[in-house]
């Protein structure tokens, strides 16, 4: 049982990386990974945990209030009450931390917050508006999210570049600038937001010690890249269909909820600092201010427009199939931290590479770095 978790696991995760070729989503292979990781786990619990590695405290908790009078019993009820459910605890608050920042973000988009910056671009002159567009992009992904980050820019370059060649070449680097952006925050990757939120790393710490090499993996590939773009961008023509589009909110409402959603989501760090609650209380309270401030502001609106811009509309536009690969990637993960495959994986890689010294650290990194670019970051 111990080899087939570890066998399952592999096998989920190659089907993940091979969604494509296969047809299947890869929320779906997760959460099938995950389920059965931690089903193999438990039928085979009596050979995988060692009781007397059990803390005393969960053994008298079970012995006394549970009335369990064997070994194997007990073995069972500690993985299926004990080690999944405080598993489930911190996966669930990065589920939730999750859902409340892609929840914000989407209630900026509904209103065309992104606007506020994106409509002040007028250069066509392109190793200028690519020097913008990955800076924006860096930014934005630090305070966002690398991935919703791409999503808008993407859409902005539609707006900005007619030519699909030149299109290519501003969306891989708004690819590279949103991954090196959300590498120094906290809440800018799900990666940093993770080990955030297992308080691994600290948002004071990361930014200061990431914040100069990710500027550095950004500047020197955009650096060579705009000697090498001469010319400038032919802007796209405006069909007939945009030239009568309403804007459904005024400008002054865009503004408010694009400055209120950008000032929720950054002021989570500073509600974990001086709370020590978890991230995703400062980002429920963050949501639930500016829903109620949605609602505020269009009160008088008819439900048809209402619907459109509040919560409940924009919920139906949150990427939910992502949030349940991160729920079947974690269970998966966690399921070989209960049993120890984990454990001994990082002393395979400590007796290897050792963490004693920097050139170790650096190769496993790396190792580290490779696997994240053929399968997935989580």
């Amino acid at each position: 049982m111990y080899i087939l978790m570890v066998i399952i696991f592999v096998l989920g995760y190659a089907a993940i990386a091979l969604e494509h070729n296969i047809g299947i989503d890869k929320a779906a292979s997760a959460l099938i990974t995950g389920v059965l990781c931690w089903t193999v786990y438990v039928l085979g619990a009596q050979g995988i945990v060692n009781f007397e590695a059990i803390p005393h405290f969960v053994t008298e908790m079970f012995f006394e209030e549970a009335h369990i009078e064997n070994r194997m019993e007990l073995i069972t009820h500690y993985v299926t009450e004990f080690q999944i459910l405080e598993h489930l605890g911190e996966i669930a608050s990065i589920l939730f931390f999750l859902l409340g920042a892609m929840t914000i973000v989407e209630l900026i988009d509904a209103h065309e917050g992104f606007a506020v910056i994106t409509d002040r671009i007028k250069t066509t002159k392109k190793s200028k508006l690519l020097w913008i567009v990955c800076l924006l992009t860096f930014f934005f992904s630090a305070a966002l999210d690398n991935l919703t980050t791409s999503i808008v820019m993407v859409s902005l370059l539609r707006k900005l570049i007619d030519d699909k060649k030149d299109r290519w070449i501003f969306a891989g680097m708004v690819i590279l600038a949103a991954n090196a952006g959300g590498a120094w925050s906290p809440i800018g990757d799900v990666t940093t937001t993770m080990l955030w939120i297992g308080s691994q790393i600290s948002a004071g710490a990361i930014i200061i010690k990431l914040i100069l090499p990710s500027l550095v993996c950004l500047v020197v590939p955009v650096l060579i890249l705009s000697f090498r773009m001469k010319g400038d961008v032919k802007r796209p023509i405006k069909s007939e269909g945009l030239e009568h589009y309403v804007n459904p909110t005024t400008n002054r409402e865009r503004n408010i909820v694009f400055f209120a959603g950008i000032s929720g989501l950054l002021f989570v760090p500073v509600f974990k600092t001086y709370t020590h609650l978890p991230p995703f209380m400062g980002m429920m309270f963050s949501l639930g201010v500016l829903w109620a401030l949605t609602e505020i502001l269009h009160r008088a609106k008819n439900l048809e427009a209402k619907y459109k811009l509040s919560v409940i509309g924009v919920l139906q536009k949150v990427d939910t199939a992502s949030v349940l690969f991160f729920l079947g990637i974690l269970l998966a993960v966690a399921s070989l931290q209960s049993a120890g495959q984990l454990r001994i994986m990082a002393g395979f890689l400590d007796s290897s590479f050792g963490t004693s010294e920097e050139s170790g650290i650096y190769a496993i990194s790396i190792i580290i770095g490779l696997l994240s670019s053929i399968v997935d970051n989580v």
